[in-house]
Formats: structure tokens, C-alpha cells, sequence
């Protein structure tokens, strides 16, 4: 039998077992993995899943998803509160620009793989690489599924003050990755009007607008308590 690259012989990547990934999920008893084969393995992978799905009337079918692992991320907002700016970035994203984007230029928040770190050491990396920018202290916002329907990807949510004299590098991102990265520096009321009229599109990056103007640092001061008598 031919030996298959990702299966039970190393791919490009050294890896082997890509198709084992869900075989022993047991967490829903009304869900029981059948097969799982591996589609492609490129940098990240695509599978093809056939698993017995119980449904709300008691009757089991059988269901094929297609799903594309490309790992954990995490994501940052900087923000100078003191002078009302976010630090956010610019580059070409292929897949916008052939879903009629006008030329695939997105405005987003800085984001990265985990690749084998945990969230705050991946983000804290891609900080200093896309932005040049050495955070403070990171507060967790949120976790989030993005794109749950076919992606396996979940993504971690930060936001961290940040200063003129942290901005330590230049940025721009890895050119030996293909990053090619514009650093914007916003004041914060032009990002929230980016998201309004559509300049802004990206969806991680306008959870984490919305977050700073509600809940964040720019969000307004509660209201006194009224008076006692």
C-alpha cells in the first residue's frame, strides 16, 4: 500500500495522523464521529467528516462537513486612551480582493497564529512584528469562533494600552512570510467611523471597535448614582 503524506507518512511539514483529528470526540451523545478523511494538506489542512448526527426528534442521519484547520489565533487592539488613538494595519488580503473588494486593501487589527505559543506569547510576537510596538499589560476581551460553519480556527481577543515611546520598531511583518504591512495609527472616533461606512470590514477588528467604544477604554463614564435623601 502506498504510503500517504499526512496520513501515515510525514508531509512537507513532518506531519503524520492529519486524519485522526475528531475520531474519539465523545463530549455530545448526540454526535458520534464515523470517518475522517484527509482532503489536502497544503500549510494548513482540509478534512472531510462523515459522523451520525442525532436530531432534536430522536432520529439519527448521517452528515458530511468539510472543515479547514488552520490553527488557534489571537488578536490586539493598541490603544493610547490618553490621546485618543488605536493602532491598527493595512495590507492585501487575496481572499477579499476575489470576493469583490474593491482591491483587497482591509484595515485590521493585528492578529497572528498562535503557532505552538499561548495566546499572550503569540500576540505579544506579532505586536513587535506587524505593528513595532512593545505592549503593556493585555486584557483578555473575548474568545471567539469566526467562522464556525467550516473553519476550526478560534480566535483569542486583547486590547493593551501602549505609549509614543513603546512604538520600538518599525514593523511591517516578516517579509520571509510574504507580509508586506502598512502601520496606521487612528484616532479613535475615525476608526468607529471606518466601521460605519464600510472602510473598515474586517470582522475581528470590528468586534474589538465596538468593545473599546462600549465596554473599553472609550467607552463613556457611567452616570452618577442619584442622590440619597
Amino acid at each position: 500500500m502506498t504510503a500517504r503524506p499526512g496520513v501515515d507518512a510525514p508531509d512537507h511539514r513532518g506531519r503524520t495522523g492529519l486524519d485522526r483529528a475528531g475520531r474519539d470526540l465523545d463530549r455530545n451523545p448526540d454526535v458520534a464521529v464515523r470517518d475522517v478523511e484527509l482532503t489536502s494538506q497544503g500549510w494548513h489542512v482540509l478534512r472531510r467528516t462523515t459522523f451520525d448526527y442525532r436530531r432534536r426528534d430522536g432520529r439519527w442521519v448521517t452528515q458530511h462537513r468539510e472543515t479547514y484547520d488552520r490553527g488557534n489565533g489571537a488578536v490586539v487592539l493598541p490603544y493610547d486612551a490618553e490621546r485618543g488613538r488605536v493602532l491598527l494595519i493595512r495590507q492585501f488580503r487575496y481572499p477579499a480582493y476575489v470576493n469583490d473588494h474593491p482591491d483587497g486593501m482591509l484595515v485590521e487589527a493585528a492578529a497572528g497564529l498562535l503557532d505552538g505559543d499561548d495566546p499572550l506569547a503569540a500576540i505579544r510576537r506579532e505586536s513587535a512584528e506587524e505593528l513595532g510596538v512593545t505592549l503593556g499589560p493585555l486584557t483578555h476581551v473575548l474568545d471567539a469562533y469566526m467562522s464556525p460553519g467550516s473553519v476550526t480556527e478560534r480566535l483569542h481577543f486583547y486590547a493593551a494600552p501602549y505609549t509614543p515611546a513603546d512604538r520600538t520598531g518599525s514593523g511591517g511583518g516578516l517579509e520571509e512570510e510574504g507580509e508586506d504591512i502598512e502601520v496606521l495609527e487612528l484616532p479613535f472616533a475615525e476608526a468607529l467611523a471606518m466601521v460605519r461606512d464600510g472602510r473598515i470590514i474586517d470582522g475581528k477588528t470590528i468586534l474589538l471597535l465596538q468593545w473599546a467604544a462600549l465596554d473599553g477604554p472609550f467607552a463613556p463614564a457611567p452616570a452618577p448614582a442619584p442622590a440619597t435623601r
